[in-house]
C-alpha cells in the first residue's frame, strides 16, 4: 500500500487581524491625504498688491469668526448696495457687527472704493460671511458705487478687474468659469448693475482675462 504524505494543514487568517489591517491602511491614507492636501498659501506668503491697504477686522463670531479657509475655488463679486459711501465705511460697518446688537454676519475679504483703493478686511486664509454656500472656497470683494443702478464707476471698475485678475493668477483660477457674482450663488440681486445687464458681467469677465494676459506680459518684462 502506498504511504500518503502528510497534508500540509493551511493556516486561516484570523478576520480580526485582517480587518486590523485594513483598518490601519485606511488610517494612513487618510492621514497622508491630510498632510499633502492643497490648502492654498498661508497669509504671510501672499504679499497683496500695493495699492491693497490691509485693515483687517477684529476676529469676533460676527464679522471675522478666524475659520481657515482651506482651498480658493473661485471669486465672488459684490456690491456694497449702499450707494455713495466709501470702502472704509464699509469696513467700519463689518466691524461695528463685533458687538452682535445687531445680529447681523457680514464681511468681506477685500472692499474696492470708489476712488479705487482697496481696503483688506480678513486675511486670504480665513472665511468671510458674504457668499452664503460659496463662504468655505472663494475670495470675496465687495464693490462700491456711487448710484442706486450698481453700476461701478470707470476707477472703480478697472481697480476691480486689476484685483481680481490677481487673485485668479495667485489662485490658479479660470475668470470664465471661476470668476462668480453673488447672484450665481443664491439669487440674490447682487452686484444689481451686473445681474440686470448681463452682457456687463460677461464684459467684465473678459476684460480680466486680458488683464491676467497684461499682468503676466509685465511681469515678465520686469
Amino acid at each position: 500500500m502506498a504511504t500518503r504524505g502528510k497534508r500540509k494543514s493551511r493556516r486561516r487568517l484570523n478576520p480580526r487581524f485582517v480587518a486590523l489591517c485594513l483598518t490601519l491602511v485606511f488610517l494612513l491614507a487618510g492621514a497622508l491625504a491630510w498632510l499633502t492636501r492643497d490648502r492654498g498659501p498661508a497669509a504671510e506668503d501672499v504679499a497683496v498688491p500695493d495699492y491693497v491697504e490691509q485693515d483687517y477686522l477684529t476676529v469676533n463670531e460676527w464679522s471675522r469668526p478666524g475659520t481657515g479657509l482651506e482651498k480658493i475655488n473661485g471669486v465672488v463679486i459684490h456690491y456694497v448696495g449702499n450707494p455713495g459711501t466709501t470702502a472704509h465705511a464699509n469696513r467700519n460697518y463689518f466691524e461695528s457687527l463685533a458687538s452682535g446688537a445687531e445680529g447681523v454676519y457680514a464681511s468681506s475679504h477685500f472692499i474696492v472704493g470708489l476712488e479705487g483703493e482697496v481696503v483688506q478686511c480678513i486675511p486670504l486664509t480665513e472665511i468671510a460671511y458674504a457668499s452664503n454656500t460659496r463662504n468655505d472656497d472663494t475670495v470675496s470683494v465687495e464693490v462700491c458705487h456711487p448710484d442706486e443702478t450698481g453700476e461701478f464707476s470707470p476707477v472703480t471698475y478697472d481697480r476691480t478687474v486689476e484685483l481680481t485678475a490677481w487673485l485668479c493668477r495667485e489662485f490658479r483660477l479660470d475668470p470664465a468659469q471661476d470668476v462668480i457674482r453673488h447672484y450665481d450663488v443664491t439669487g440674490k440681486e447682487c452686484p444689481r448693475y451686473y445681474v440686470e445687464h448681463p452682457e456687463a458681467w460677461d464684459a467684465f469677465r473678459a476684460d480680466v482675462a486680458a488683464e491676467m494676459d497684461r499682468q503676466k506680459a509685465a511681469e515678465k518684462n520686469s
